[in-house]
């Protein structure tokens, strides 16, 4: 059995999958996912698992090298957004309007992670970096 906090297979196999720069996307239960695009989808009943849990969870075993958010978050997403930035500590962090994170989701993303949080603009691109 793993020793680290993440236990879920298909997220496991992603992560030992993903190349330097490749994108996944860790997403509230409204997001709307591309067909193209693998979808996780972890989402039982509203708010579980939440945002917070997953991130950090999947930050116990991703190299994160960049992430981008939707600035709609910071007037939205409350205490959320703090949050988000003290998990991504060190990490650049690039804003960009709602409708520019789902094209950017659309066109490189590798996954998204689908959670149970019903908080509005709670998703988060993270870009895969190295850990050498």
């Amino acid at each position: 059995m793993k020793k680290t906090a993440l236990l879920n297979s298909e997220i496991s196999r992603l992560i030992a999958s993903l190349g330097h720069q490749d994108l996944i996307v860790i997403a509230d239960a409204g997001l709307p996912i591309p067909k193209e695009v693998q979808k996780i989808d972890l989402a039982l009943t509203r708010g579980v698992p939440g945002f917070l849990e997953t991130l950090e969870t999947v930050l116990s075993e991703l190299c994160v090298e960049r992430a981008v958010m939707a600035c709609e978050l910071k007037h939205r997403g409350g205490p959320l957004y703090e949050r988000v930035n003290a998990l991504l500590k060190g990490t650049p962090i690039d804003e960009v309007s709602h409708e520019e994170f789902k094209s950017l989701m659309r066109k490189q993303a590798v996954a998204v992670i689908r959670t149970g949080e019903c908080t509005p603009y709670a998703n988060v691109i993270l870009q895969s970096g190295v850990v050498f």
